[in-house]
């Protein structure tokens, strides 16, 4: 075989180096579970005018960015374990659904080996886009209630991909993809659970989008931590949120 034919084949069939996960059994694997909680009164959230489709959007939407549940628990962070190249299979399906002139869920998160799609469920036109540090990663179009696009093969590369709409302006979500399958969104309890993990000692990675308070956006936040897990172990950490 010609070297530049074998060149292009290795190309075609290798994955894609920024998600380059094997799956591979884990013995004595572990747990990382948790709480992402909110320090003081959280800041009111604000409220977005709806410039198109009223009839189906309603006049003005709640941003959501900040969803503060009970015993302060913070809904819809991303908790991430860091270096991980060999464990457990990918979660499965991911959806990211435009419903009601919103996108549901607001923040999703995606690993290697994971489908992810895009669906319409308004008998409306969306246009969902994604950009992940001001390049672009999709662009679609969703004229049809029901259409579904699969967008999987797009997520080359790790890191978090912003979501916004092209036909409604106040629409905003966000996808976070990681580098393996060792990650979790926090629930309307600010609650979380990682299992499956090799026994070591990581580093563990919060996100949040951010938030306004006082009339000022405060910027995505990242705060990380270290943990060990035992062999079937289940090593518990929390996150405060500020």
């Amino acid at each position: 075989m010609r070297p530049v034919v074998l060149l292009l084949l290795l190309l075609l069939v290798a994955p894609p180096a920024g998600l380059a996960y094997e799956e591979a059994a884990v013995k004595n694997g572990g747990s990382v579970s948790g709480v992402v909680r909110f320090a003081g009164s959280p800041p009111r959230q604000e409220t977005i005018a709806v410039t198109r489709d009223r009839e189906v959007c309603g006049d003005q939407r709640t941003a959501h960015a900040l969803v503060v549940g009970a015993d302060r628990g913070v809904k819809d962070s991303v908790v991430m374990i860091r270096g991980v190249s060999r464990g457990k299979r990918a979660a499965g399906d991911v959806t990211i659904e435009n419903s009601q002139c919103a996108f549901v869920g607001r923040v999703t998160g995606a690993g290697p080996g994971d489908r992810v799609r895009v669906k319409n469920a308004d008998p409306i036109l969306h246009n969902p886009r994604g950009t992940l540090g001001g390049a672009g990663v999709f662009n679609l179009a969703l004229p049809a209630k029901g259409q579904v696009i699969d967008i999987t093969r797009r997520l080359t590369t790790p890191g978090v991909v912003r979501v916004t709409c092209e036909a409604h302006r106040h629409m905003m979500g966000w996808l976070v993809v990681h580098d393996s399958p060792y990650y979790a969104v926090t629930d309307e309890r600010g609650h979380f659970k990682i299992d499956g993990v090799p026994p070591g000692t990581y580093t563990i990675a919060m996100w949040h989008e951010g938030y306004r308070r006082s009339g000022r956006a405060k910027e995505p936040v990242t705060l990380t931590r270290k943990v060990t897990v035992a062999p079937n172990g289940a090593a518990t950490i929390d996150f405060e949120l500020r």
